[in-house]
């Protein structure tokens, strides 16, 4: 079996994932974490989270329980992943990130530390649909070319601190690479006042907030005539969670370095 620790075990995704390890035939949680001063520590992980008593008490500090780990799982925040990032490295224990919001140095940073100490799954998002999509995304970008407008609308709850998500920028990413654009170059996150027309190369990400939205995006391939729209919609956090119980029990079989959930999902070839 492999050990799973679990950061943010008290948190909204933390508990779905504590669910989706106990319920994965090849996984075991054995520890779970919340960062100190957190009214839960000292209480079950299972009971937290309604699944029931699993023996598994939450701790302060990853550092109380990476000792007794083969998979650390963080959805956490940027800031903190880097920190648990390092000491996964002097702990050898792989990891799956489905922390949003990384910025490029603190990726270039985990990529380093994965490369030299430990095996790693990064991906903003684990859900097998979402990695479907992006796949989806790169042909379609591809096959239609520049004749057609890429833009692309992602909708979350009013608790996400980020934005744009890290779903929609990967998207973003897949469609400029499939058309030879640079995101970071052509990418337009938001329009307000007299913008003037569209140019030829841009691709739009906008951004919704509100309710209790698990999350939804749409990629609009606009042409002449017509409209071509991609679609995915989450109701439930377990498609995240259960993606990442999935990379868990993948990824302690790697060797070290970085990979994402093409890799999980063998979408590579797609």
């Amino acid at each position: 079996m492999t050990k799973v620790i679990v950061a943010g075990a008290a948190g909204r995704m933390g508990q779905r994932i504590i669910h989706m390890v106990q319920a994965h035939p090849e996984l075991e949680l054995s520890g779970a974490f919340e960062r100190p001063g957190n009214p839960a520590i000292g209480r079950d992980a299972g009971a937290i989270s309604g699944l029931g008593e699993t023996g598994v008490a939450i701790s302060e500090g990853v550092e109380s329980v990476v000792q007794d780990a083969d998979v650390l799982i963080d959805f956490t925040f940027h800031e903190a992943t880097v920190e648990f990032a390092r000491v996964a490295a002097t702990h050898g224990v792989a990891m799956v990130i489905g922390t949003t919001g990384l910025t490029g140095d603190e990726l270039a940073a985990i990529k380093k530390l994965a490369q030299a100490h430990f095996p790693c799954v990064q991906s903003p998002n684990m859900a097998v649909g979402v990695n479907v999509l992006f796949k989806l995304v790169e042909k379609a970008a591809g096959i239609l070319g520049d004749a057609y407008d890429v833009e692309i609308v992602e909708a979350h709850h009013r608790m996400k601190k980020d934005a744009p998500s890290g779903t929609a920028l990967k998207l973003g990413q897949m469609a400029a690479a499939a058309l030879g654009r640079d995101l970071a170059q052509v990418g337009v996150m938001e329009r307000n006042g007299i913008i003037g027309e569209r140019t030829d190369k841009e691709i739009g990400i906008q951004t919704i907030r509100g309710g209790d939205i698990v999350g939804e995006h749409t990629v609009f391939f606009a042409g002449a005539g017509e409209r071509l729209e991609i679609t995915h919609r989450a109701t439930s956090r377990d498609n995240f969670a259960r993606g990442a119980a999935l990379a868990a029990a993948w990824i302690s079989k790697q060797p070290n370095g970085m990979y994402t959930m093409f890799d999980v999902l063998d979408l590579d070839h797609f």
